[in-house]
């Protein structure tokens, strides 16, 4: 309860909860669209998701502040490969909220020169960008991870046997692909904040995929990942000891 409570009296919160909502009312209408008799039920979700979307832009109006505090932190990071790729990712962050800051405003009325297409796909390109550098970063986690497994393996093979840790792992699942995927999965298993940001970096990529036109998608892959990368994200806020560390 007391994590419920922390959890919609941030921003970030009640962002992440409106998320949700817009990508399951996208998934339950791609899903009820081809049914006959579901159009007034695919009316509702439609108009319910547009409306969810517009209240999300209001929690997101100071995400240029806190994305440029994210950049001031990860230019310190100790490791070059995340400090690179953080502050680069931050970096086009900040430019995709100015972006979407700037489509708001033409959206409320408040201006109206300001070309709604060009603004979108310049949006899109920068959140792109960041998340094929946060990607890069937890492919880069994952690695170290991985090797880490490795070492330990090898150290407790070989206390009780002087042959290499390849070959034990070998005579256990037989194939190189396996091996490599039972050490990923242990790796991923001892580190679950990995896990959640590399789920929810790689739902979030549908997305500008879609937009750019890079990977074609359905609204109902999209919806799906939305919602994923939504719970994931939900479980970093509401346990803070669940998001990715920067080193």
């Amino acid at each position: 309860m007391d994590a419920f409570t922390r959890f919609t009296n941030q921003t970030q919160g009640r962002d992440r909860l409106f998320r949700a909502t817009q990508y399951t009312c996208m998934l339950l209408r791609y899903l009820l669209e081809p049914k006959a008799g579901k159009e007034k039920v695919v009316m509702k979700l439609k108009k319910l998701e547009s409306s969810v979307s517009t209240g999300r832009k209001w929690f997101r109006l100071g995400n240029v502040v806190h994305a440029i505090q994210a950049t001031e932190q990860s230019i310190h990071a100790t490791d070059l490969v995340p400090r690179l790729c953080l502050t680069l990712a931050n970096l086009n962050r900040v430019i995709y909220f100015i972006c979407d800051t700037i489509l708001w405003v033409r959206s409320v009325g408040l201006t109206s020169g300001i070309n709604k297409e060009k603004w979108r796909t310049r949006a899109a390109h920068h959140y792109y960008y960041s998340l094929l550098l946060s990607l890069v970063r937890d492919l880069y986690e994952i690695s170290l991870q991985m090797k880490r497994v490795t070492c330990d393996r090898a150290k407790k093979e070989k206390s009780a046997s002087q042959d290499p840790l390849w070959f034990s792992v070998a005579e256990e699942e037989t194939e190189w692909l396996q091996s490599f995927l039972l050490i990923l999965f242990r790796s991923l298993k001892q580190h679950p904040p990995l896990l959640l940001d590399t789920v929810k970096n790689l739902c979030d990529i549908l997305n500008p995929l879609d937009q750019l036109g890079i990977y074609k998608s359905n609204p109902g892959i999209i919806g799906l990942g939305g919602l994923v990368s939504s719970i994931a994200g939900m479980i970093t806020v509401a346990y803070p000891q669940m998001k990715l560390k920067t080193r």
